[in-house]
């Protein structure tokens, strides 16, 4: 059933969350240590506004738990919702880290933000029901178009999103990483 997550669905969304975002966990914690970063993450999960607040996800329950989720904000909000974040990373680690966290996608965009699905439940159609949901999400918002970045070597990720009917918009760098950025029009 695909429904909004809760503030106490932040545990189960944590591996989730580290299997999507891959090294980005630690440019939004700050540090390497994963321990911290579990306990960074988890505590902006439960945050009622960030990039990676439960408000932002959506999420696919089954069997009393959570099979699949997404993260999805406006792109005109992602400053904004980078706030506290970067103030945590400068308060902490100063400006350079807080610098290391740049938005991910354009004004103007609906934006996923990151995807993931249990391996116990992969391919069951999990991923294309929330990235409708997603879809759905930004046409009622008034969105005219979704984007996101997906890692190059990702080649079934990206495969599914040609699939889908996102096209290729150029490269994007991301905590030292190369992205393809991909949008939508809807």
């Amino acid at each position: 059933m695909i429904d909004s997550a809760l503030k106490s669905d932040a545990d189960k969304l944590m591996p989730l969350l580290l299997s999507a975002i891959g090294s980005i966990a630690h440019t939004l914690s700050g540090t390497s240590e994963d321990s911290e970063t579990w306990d960074v993450l988890l505590g902006y999960i439960g945050q009622e506004r960030n990039r990676i607040s439960y408000g932002n996800i959506i999420v696919d329950r089954r069997d009393g738990g959570i099979a699949g989720m997404l993260i999805c904000y406006p792109g005109d909000e992602a400053i904004e919702l980078d706030r506290p974040i970067r103030e945590r990373l400068e308060r902490n680690y100063g400006a350079e880290a807080a610098g290391a966290l740049v938005p991910e996608c354009k004004p103007g965009d609906f934006y996923l933000d990151a995807v993931a699905v249990d391996e116990r439940y992969r391919g069951q159609g999990i991923a294309k029901a929330l990235i409708a949901a997603f879809e759905e999400r930004g046409k009622a918002g008034g969105f005219r178009r979704l984007s996101l970045i997906v890692e190059q070597y990702n080649e079934g990720a990206y495969a599914l999103y040609r699939k889908l009917g996102f096209v290729d918009d150029g490269l994007w760098i991301v905590s030292g990483g190369t992205y393809i950025r991909m949008i939508k029009e809807l």
